[in-house]
């Protein structure tokens, strides 16, 4: 059974000062199954954060319904089994990696005992040791995308979105990430890989 259904979803925004209608996203369908990394390919401005921002509600779509993990998109009960790392995301520049990742395992409601271990245990995947103590403001991209990974993985979600997840890397940087998000299928995730490179979707996507 799919892990992510579209079916018929349409977003139209409407701009300028006569509000002339754009359709951003129009008659969209796919599926995703459980535990393969999925490439959600496509030029800049083809809907594809728009896509992914409908499927996490933090926007609404105009038209058609999207159901991930058997649920329909805004069930409370999916927060906790979804992780989401955006393009660009926000972080708190003067704290260090430890300490945001525990801020937001507090967010996430991971169970306080189990935070220490939980932080520890994802650092250590995403090869941050060296760097717990720095803070954030000193970190290379390269870093920053490892941490913004981590932060997605705190509460053990089934299924991660992600946005453009090696924008901006160096050929060294592209290449751990991408290793990294190849070991997410082997802990039995179901990544929703968004990119519009060609090459990176091809190099770990197991269908697009």
């Amino acid at each position: 059974m799919p892990v992510v259904r579209i079916e018929g979803l349409t977003k139209v925004y409407k701009r300028g000062f006569w509000g002339r209608k754009v359709a951003a996203l129009k008659d969209l369908h796919l599926e995703v199954e459980q535990g393969e990394i999925f490439g959600f390919l496509g030029p800049n401005g083809a809907g594809k954060t728009t896509t992914l921002k409908i499927l996490l509600r933090i926007i609404f779509p105009t038209e058609g319904k999207a159901w991930v993990l058997d649920r329909e998109i805004g069930s409370p009960a999916l927060k906790r089994r979804i992780g989401y790392m955006p393009e660009n995301p926000y972080f708190y520049r003067f704290l260090t990696g430890e300490e945001f990742l525990g801020f937001y395992a507090s967010l996430a409601r991971v169970p306080r005992p189990e935070r220490k271990r939980r932080i520890d245990e994802l650092i250590r995947l995403v090869g941050l040791e060296h760097a717990r103590g720095l803070r954030i403001g000193e970190y290379s991209r390269g870093m920053t995308q490892r941490i913004g990974l981590a932060q997605a993985l705190l509460h053990d979600p089934e299924i991660i979105f992600m946005d453009e997840p090696l924008s901006g890397l160096d050929p060294i940087g592209r290449h751990e990430m991408r290793d990294l998000i190849l070991s997410l299928r082997q802990r039995g995730k179901t990544v929703f890989f968004c990119s519009h490179i060609l090459s990176d979707v091809e190099s770990i996507c197991e269908r697009v």
